[in-house]
């Protein structure tokens, strides 16, 4: 039996490290012979039992045991020393490296390793987290399935999830509309090949009642041991929604969200029977509640840049996400009353010169005249706040400081992306991105990355801003 007090730990437990092969980045052992545990930075450790090896303890079937394990895990985090090093230019919470076989005393500090950069071996990322906890959150997307065969989706999602996972994003976003694989599904895969990446899935009501959303959030908690995150979507294409009988007018949609997300909360979160009266919704007939530990519960995001997408995102206390516009009016859209926090989706392309970004960025998203006349035709049809703004900011970007504006529509005008990127060099693109965070983003759902050393390259950017704005 597994002893109960923290302060036991070293008679009974062993940490060891997580070592990945070089070839695969991979976990050498089996999931089913260890146990990892991370915390929001991106730690991760192995939990052996002194005498008789790896635990061999289902950390979801076994609550009681999981729940001594995490709290263990989360006082040995706790001691974890914090150093920068001169290669990576971040001040990060390093990863412990234990000797092997050894157990360690309480009074032992850790020793920390870098693992973004030369000094470590793993490929554990830095968390873009602030000593007084306020995180900025980065989410990457998921390729959509439009457009590819089975075997390489499959494949395609499994590696850009493990990029993701590596380069410490808190999670992945799974788009939904009627062309596209499930999300809950595809969210499968995305977990079956990481190790601590949250699904950010796309949740659009007309596709299940709340409480089997509930359900399948619940599902993948207890199966997996790992949160889905909610990315409320009240719209679409007018005629994707006409498809499934939905004439419901633009704002109602956001009242009928709240309702939904309300409900898919509330069961969730409680033990005892549900119930609800709402104007869409009714629960006359109490439903068992799903009772999902606190450290599983989703977050909850809600897409939309319209006054009743942020009034929505309000009422359910939830982070409201828009797209970016420039500067300028990003400050006009705040209003007086700005929302303390909210977050954005935008691509980056950033180098060390100004010039390499562009090339790169003309590389990956050449004028395609196709690509623009199918992006107006989508555009007739979507009733989208998001897409009527940035469709009416098509026009080319002036200069900034004498370099092109790190602002670009180009992969949007030619129906690449559905979001603005920001492009030029680290400096540049920082500024930006510092702008954002100044007036409260927190969460940065980032484009489909095409490469894993894209992603490195936006959060050097990333990290510039964040020592620029707090400083």
């Amino acid at each position: 039996m597994i002893a109960t007090s923290t302060a036991a730990v070293s008679e009974v437990l062993t940490i060891r490290e997580f070592a990945p092969t070089q070839a695969t980045g991979e976990g050498v052992l089996s999931p089913y012979d260890r146990h990892r545990f991370s915390d929001g930075a991106g730690l991760q450790f192995d939990l052996w039992d002194a005498h008789a090896g790896p635990l061999d303890v289902d950390p979801v079937g076994d609550l009681d045991t999981f729940d001594v394990l995490w709290l263990i895990t989360t006082a040995v985090m706790d001691r974890v020393p914090v150093t920068s090093h001169r290669s990576c230019a971040a001040s990060v919470r390093h990863v412990p490296r234990i000797d092997r076989g050894r157990a360690r005393t309480a009074a032992e500090p850790l020793r920390g390793y870098c693992c973004s950069c030369e000094s470590g071996r793993i490929g554990t990322p830095h968390a873009l987290t602030r000593a007084d906890g306020d995180a900025v959150k980065i989410y990457t997307t998921c390729p959509p399935s439009k457009g590819l065969g089975r075997s390489d989706y499959l494949a395609t999602v499994a590696k850009v999830s493990r990029w993701s996972d590596r380069a410490g994003c808190a999670g992945i976003l799974v788009y939904t509309d009627n062309r596209l694989v499930d999300p809950w599904l595809v969210s499968q895969v995305v977990i079956r090949s990481t190790d601590r990446l949250n699904p950010l899935v796309a949740v659009q009501p007309l596709y299940m009642h709340p409480y089997t959303a509930a359900k399948m959030v619940a599902s993948i908690a207890h199966m997996h041991g790992r949160s889905v995150h909610l990315n409320m979507v009240a719209g679409g294409f007018v005629n994707d929604l006409l498809a499934l009988g939905d004439t419901t007018p633009h704002d109602d949609r956001y009242i009928r969200l709240v309702e939904y997300t309300k409900i898919v909360l509330a069961a969730l979160r409680r033990a005892g029977p549900v119930t609800f009266a709402g104007h869409y919704y009714s629960i006359t007939h109490p439903l068992p509640g799903l009772d999902v530990r606190p450290n599983l519960l989703p977050q909850v995001l809600v897409s939309g840049s319209s006054p009743a997408g942020r009034e929505a995102a309000r009422s359910l206390g939830a982070t409201a996400v828009k797209y970016p516009q420039p500067p300028g009016e990003e400050t006009r859209w705040m209003g007086p009353h700005p929302d303390a926090h909210f977050g954005i989706r935008v691509g980056i392309i950033a180098r060390e010169s100004c010039d390499e970004a562009w090339r790169v960025a003309h590389a990956r998203f050449p004028e395609d005249r196709r690509g623009q006349i199918t992006h107006r035709m989508a555009m007739s049809v979507s009733d989208s706040h998001w897409h009527g703004q940035l469709s009416r900011d098509m026009n080319p970007a002036p200069s900034f400081n004498d370099e092109p504006d790190p602002y670009w529509l180009g992969p949007y005008r030619n129906y690449k992306t559905f979001c603005p990127y920001l492009v030029g060099g680290y400096v540049q693109v920082a500024d930006f991105l510092a702008h954002y965070m100044s007036l409260g983003a927190r969460t940065f759902i980032l484009d489909v990355p095409p490469n894993e050393e894209e992603l490195a390259h936006s959060r050097i950017a990333l990290e510039k801003a964040q020592e620029q704005t707090f400083a």
